[in-house]
């Protein structure tokens, strides 16, 4: 117990020190991260200890005009009997005219720090592409200069960092993206505020209440700076090691400010999520993100899908339980 403490410690020292840092926040979101650690931290990559292929489409503010969508392809994979990870992940984030596009390569080492827990250090490479397309703005000013004519698009390289711990029982890591490319992008307007190093820090457990119900809590704090830091708390219960049922609530709140910007609601969104193992193979899940924002009394909602797929089988000796 006293080295969870030492090593939550500091994690949120880390995250102090870094916070300042940082210069907004446009990274896609989440719902259903806390079954997928490869979204938010590289040093998660090879920590199930067996193969893990896993898409996911997220859908925010359904029905809005230009409202964000995302689609997301990942490979988690072990080597070494899960002292090492490789990983991969494409993503596509669609914002009405703007598109953000990334490839990515991963790989992550852990060291056995006591009996069964163990600290990962990750990295995740890759290039990302910003785009605009001016067919799909609907200006006021046709001739406007300021707006391109038919899509517009740049390159630039990525690199993001991470650490992770873990026990049979608890986790906690903390991870630094787009570390890299931004002064590529220093006289290009149109990708430059995607590009900002964005912070997170996450921790767990896994509580048993019986022989057949467990509880997960969690919460994920991430900043990208000028924004309202952003903290999710997660509560998640595992029924017959087969199916997950909980809610997170993401709310704002004021870290490394001194205020909130005027008028921006210190609520967000609540999220009701539904995992299960259709198989022993497979895994399927939902999230229902109700908003409590400026957008709830609009009906817009948002909508996450995910499947993931075992290589291995549920029943093959794990160095690592699935649970985290």
């Amino acid at each position: 117990m006293k080295n969870i403490f030492s090593v939550c410690g500091y994690l949120a020292l880390l995250l102090i020190l870094t916070v300042g840092r940082a210069n907004g926040q446009q990274l896609p979101q989440f719902s259903q991260y806390m079954f997928n650690g490869l979204h938010v931290n590289p040093a998660y990559a090879g920590y199930k200890g067996e193969h893990y292929i896993q898409s996911s489409y997220r859908n925010q503010w359904a029905g809005l005009p230009g409202a964000p969508t995302t689609f997301t392809v990942t490979a988690d994979l072990s080597a070494n009997e899960g002292l090492m990870g490789f990983g991969a992940s494409i993503l596509s984030d669609q914002l009405g005219p703007a598109k953000s596009n990334s490839a990515l390569l991963t790989y992550a080492y852990r060291i056995q720090t006591g009996e069964a827990s163990f600290l990962g250090f990750g990295l995740s490479g890759g290039v990302s592409e910003y785009a605009i397309d001016g067919s799909l703005f609907d200006p006021n000013d046709f001739d406007d200069s300021e707006i391109p004519e038919g899509r517009i698009n740049v390159f630039t390289p990525n690199l993001n960092a991470g650490i992770f711990y873990h026990n049979p029982g608890f986790y906690a890591g903390f991870s630094a993206y787009n570390l890299i490319g931004r002064n590529a992008l220093e006289n290009e307007a149109v990708a430059l505020a995607y590009h900002n190093v964005h912070y997170y820090l996450t921790a767990g457990g896994l509580v048993p209440l019986s022989s057949e119900i467990q509880f997960k809590p969690s919460f994920l704090v991430r900043n990208g700076g000028k924004g309202p830091t952003n903290m999710d708390l997660n509560g998640m219960f595992l029924f017959v090691d087969r199916v997950w049922a909980g809610a997170s609530y993401r709310t704002n709140v004021k870290l490394g400010q001194d205020e909130l910007p005027t008028g921006l609601s210190a609520r967000n969104a609540v999220a009701l999520i539904l995992e299960l193992f259709a198989t022993e193979n497979l895994r399927v899940g939902y999230a229902y993100d109700i908003q409590t924002n400026a957008f709830s009394g609009l009906r817009n909602n948002s909508h996450e899908f995910s499947i993931g797929y075992y290589i291995s089988p549920r029943k093959v000796t794990m160095n690592n339980p699935r649970w985290f």
